[in-house]
This record gives structure tokens, sequence and C-alpha cells, in this order.
């Protein structure tokens, strides 16, 4: 839900944050041109997922030319 609240009638902090972490978008708008959105944050995964070595093989390759200086033409534009 987003709630856009008036500069001057804003409530105390503490007041918009406990709307913030109840799930709400705060809009802070000075008349009607907003200025500042309060939301809260989604805290990070506890634990990390576990990568698995080899699960994508064969997906990707370097070319064996990948780290060769580009040609002239390439940095000066002709073709």
């Amino acid at each position: 839900m987003i709630t856009t609240i008036d500069l001057n009638e804003a409530q105390p902090l503490s007041q918009l944050v406990n709307l913030a972490k109840a799930g709400n978008e705060i809009i802070i708008a000075e008349g009607s041109t907003p200025v500042a959105r309060l939301t809260a944050i989604v805290p990070a995964v506890s634990t990390p997922q576990q990568r698995i070595a080899g699960l994508h093989q064969g997906i990707a390759w370097i070319s064996e030319d990948f780290d060769q200086p580009l040609p002239d033409e390439f940095w000066i534009g002709n073709s």
C-alpha cells in the first residue's frame, strides 16, 4: 500500500518507520511534489545458497584469441 504524506503534516519519524516496516511505502511530498520515499529494507538471506561446481559445464566458452589486441579498425571506426 502506498501512502502519501505532506511534509508539513508528517507524523513523527518513528510512526512512519512503523508503517514502512508493516509493508507500506510512504511518499513524503511538499504540496503535490513528491520529494522522498520511505520503504522497509528487506533483510538479506541469512544462509547463502551453496554453489555447485560444474553445474553448467560447457555452456560458456572463451575464444582462443580473447586476450589479443583489437585491430586498429576497431578503435578508429573504419570497416
